[in-house]
């Protein structure tokens, strides 16, 4: 693969190297989008060199879990979407002998080494925006084709489409399209028909909404008079002539004709330019949208912001091999039950968000924090707390902080921000190591988004400590 950093794919090659070397291979992977399709286009990767394997899902590696994965046996394991930050940990087993770690990964590294460490942060890249977990494993089974045993001339370009799913749903859209190492992948993916680029509304559900819910939903950039409002939209749509209904059924935006999409589209600009909406923010309607061309035409998959959002629902909800098997391409009762686990991810959600908006979060002085116990799943809280940003009650100008109980000892927090606030200096993933650690925790992450598990009793001294980092980060 062409990269912008030699450095990283003279990396992929040793990193692929050990694992020809290996009679069995341990996959563990991180649960959520991004880990999931980092999964599969491991496991598609090794299992096209011929590489025997077995795959193991883990919603956080810590201490724990990293002991039980060396009690396996394994002589080498590969780490997708997280390791490095806990390479401190993997690197005292591997001196012990226990295994031999390789690492495709983007999250901020501990301070350790090991030889087959595989991380665009290393070689100069954002881990944040430019490459994510999926492109790191998409990075290493590229360099995974050549030689690889009696399987012929291998071409894993096809994987790109996994990649870009993954790099979409950890939120790495830079001013409405990829960036950097992803865009180069996005190209791979163009140049053997599995990804398809163009300029299109920077909305989420353009598959599958009906096209008054698209706009009544569409929130990210909110325009008075049609955002949450449902009358609103009705007469916005009639106002411009587009007819809602075809053969019985709602219309959704992928139904509409190029020239109704302009319409649409041209219309929504204008009423936000006359509603006050600043400049700034209307050009976050429109972006580059990634469409999976060889998914069927209004279906979740076609989309790759649906698709992540699908994956989420899986393996958060302890149907990780659900996510993974859709990934691999089971269209049958591995995508019904997903959809189903969709569902009630959005349920969840909804009644989540709702939680929030009316009880509030707790201010200090540079972040604003809730808890919410055993109401939202920790496999979620992190996802709740993103959506919770700006809402009604919640600055947008202050990080985050969403607690939830883990089980009877321990409790989940994850904290997000923004870019902007990113660019002034916030690293989360600083906050949440050094804060977590102080209270007998640990954590990590990326600067914009992290998270970290802390014993239970602790909260109040994590937020005090978080607030001070977060204090001096900003100035």
């Amino acid at each position: 693969m062409s990269v912008p950093v030699p450095e990283l794919s003279e990396r992929a090659t040793a990193c692929a190297d050990r694992l020809r070397d290996a009679d069995e291979v341990l996959l563990a992977s991180h649960i959520d989008a991004d880990g999931l399709t980092s999964a599969a286009i491991a496991s598609s990767a090794l299992s096209r060199a011929g590489i025997p394997f077995e795959t193991v899902f883990s919603k956080q590696l810590d201490a724990e879990e990293i002991a039980s994965i060396a009690a396996t046996e394994y002589e080498t394991v590969l780490f997708t979407d997280f390791g490095s930050g806990q390479l401190d940990i993997i690197a005292e087993h591997e001196s012990a002998g226990d295994f031999t770690p390789v690492i495709a990964d983007h999250h901020q590294p501990a301070d350790a080494d090991t030889e087959f460490h595989l991380n665009p942060l290393l070689f100069g890249l954002d881990g944040s925006s430019e490459l994510s977990g999926a492109g790191a494993s998409y990075v290493l089974a590229r360099a995974l084709e050549s030689e690889s045993a009696d399987a012929g001339n291998l071409d894993n370009r096809d994987l790109a489409a996994l990649a870009v799913v993954g790099a979409v749903g950890d939120m790495q859209i830079s001013d409405g399209e990829l960036v950097g190492a992803n865009m180069g992948i996005v190209e791979e993916g163009i140049e053997v028909g599995v990804v398809e680029t163009g300029t299109d509304l920077a909305l989420y559900g353009k598959q599958t909404r009906p096209l008054p819910k698209l706009l009544e939903y569409a929130t990210d950039v909110y325009i008075p008079g049609i955002s949450n409002n449902k009358n609103g939209v009705l007469r916005f749509l009639d106002g411009v002539g587009i007819d809602l209904m075809e053969d019985g059924d709602w219309r959704r935006w992928v139904d509409l004709t190029d020239e109704e999409r302009q319409t649409v589209a041209s219309a929504l600009v204008k009423r936000a330019m006359r509603k006050g909406v600043p400049a700034k923010k209307i050009e976050g309607l429109v972006g580059t949208s990634y469409t999976l061309v060889s998914e069927p035409k209004g279906t979740e998959l076609r989309d790759v912001s649906e698709f992540s959002t699908l994956l989420n629902a899986t393996a958060r909800y302890e149907r990780a091999d659900v996510g993974l098997a859709v990934c691999l391409g089971d269209r049958g009762d591995a995508l019904e039950r997903a959809r189903t686990l969709l569902t009630n991810h959005r349920r969840n959600l909804s009644e989540a968000i709702s939680w929030v908006q009316t009880t509030g979060v707790t201010t200090e002085e540079n972040v604003q924090w809730f808890h919410a116990e055993d109401r939202v799943r920790e496999t979620i809280v992190g996802i709740v707390a993103g959506m919770a940003v700006g809402a009604k009650g919640i600055d947008r100008g202050t990080p985050i902080f969403a607690f939830a109980e883990k089980n009877e000892a321990e409790v989940k927090v994850s904290g997000r921000g923004t870019p902007g606030l990113t660019r002034k200096g916030l690293d989360l993933s600083v906050v949440m190591k050094e804060s977590s650690r102080a209270v007998g925790g640990d954590g990590g992450g990326h600067d914009v988004a992290a998270g970290a598990t802390v014993p239970k009793g602790k909260e109040s001294a994590f937020i005090e400590r978080a607030d001070e980092i977060v204090g001096e980060q900003l100035g």
